[in-house]
């Protein structure tokens, strides 16, 4: 695996999202609203994967570091590329309960 500390994305494994959390980063969960009003990681916030595009510039001026994260990490692994394409920060966090017992 890679190391997200030698600027190339990781799996969920080696990821220290506790430490980027810690630092300011931005939890986005790119479920749909009924997925994430059903449960969510306390403080992130929900931009479904169908509007990740149309808010990349939003995420891009708060220049923070941005955790991706969804119901199985897939949809989250696309928002992922997407915002990375973007020139934002972004790693994939994976399933949201996954993240939340990281962080």
């Amino acid at each position: 695996m890679l190391s997200v500390f030698n600027g190339k994305h990781s799996s969920n494994g080696d990821s220290n999202f506790s430490e980027f959390v810690k630092n300011g980063a931005i939890i986005v969960d790119v479920r749909t609203v009924d997925e994430f009003n059903s449960g969510h990681i306390q403080g992130s916030i929900n931009i479904p994967l169908d509007q990740i595009e149309n808010k990349a510039n939003e995420l891009k001026r708060k220049n923070k570091v941005v955790i991706t994260c969804c119901r199985s990490g897939s949809r989250s692994g696309v928002a992922m590329s997407m915002l990375k394409e973007e020139g934002i920060e972004c790693y994939n966090g994976g399933p949201w309960n996954v993240l939340d017992n990281k962080i």
